[in-house]
């Protein structure tokens, strides 16, 4: 009977145990995964119609860590010197592997009334500063994690 007391008491303290390292590990997902940077390659600008344009975005994404990472989903803004453009959402999850820049295309739907003050810059070669502003979500073999996108940046790289 007091043999049985103790393994019970064994069993439930390693099942503690467990679930304690369990949290831990969730809590510090953070400090385990980097959070991927993103990096505006180009974008193609094509009429979709007489008032809007679909701008397809072309971005670098780097992996900084040691494992592979999803990118689940990402929700995004695009403002071209400093007025929001339009918005849009990526549509399938993207395999970053480890210490790798993975090569990711997504498209916004801008109208050309939005676009009047850029056009001018774009069709004339010059730097248009533009910003992607955004929330993503990636997942590992550790678990999924949110993160902000911010980047900023001058680009001539607007293809017509």
């Amino acid at each position: 009977m007091k043999d049985l007391k103790v393994k019970r008491l064994i069993a439930n303290l390693g099942t503690l145990l467990l679930l304690t390292l369990s949290i831990c590990l969730v809590s510090c997902l953070n400090r385990i995964i980097e959070s991927p940077s993103v990096v505006l390659r180009e974008i193609i600008l094509s009429p979709s119609s007489l008032k809007e344009a679909n701008l397809l975005i072309g971005l670098d994404v780097q992996n900084p860590n040691r494992f592979d990472l999803t990118l689940k989903s990402f929700e995004y803004t695009l403002f071209l010197d400093d007025k929001e453009i339009g918005t849009g959402h990526m549509e399938k999850e993207i395999l970053v592997p480890s210490l790798s820049t993975t090569q990711v295309q997504v498209s916004v739907v801008a109208k050309f009334k939005d676009l009047a003050g850029s056009l001018t810059t774009i069709i004339t070669g010059h730097d248009v500063p533009y910003k992607i502003e955004g929330k993503a979500s990636i997942g590992t073999s550790f678990g999924s994690r949110e993160f902000t996108v911010f980047k900023d940046g001058r680009t001539n790289q607007i293809k017509l």
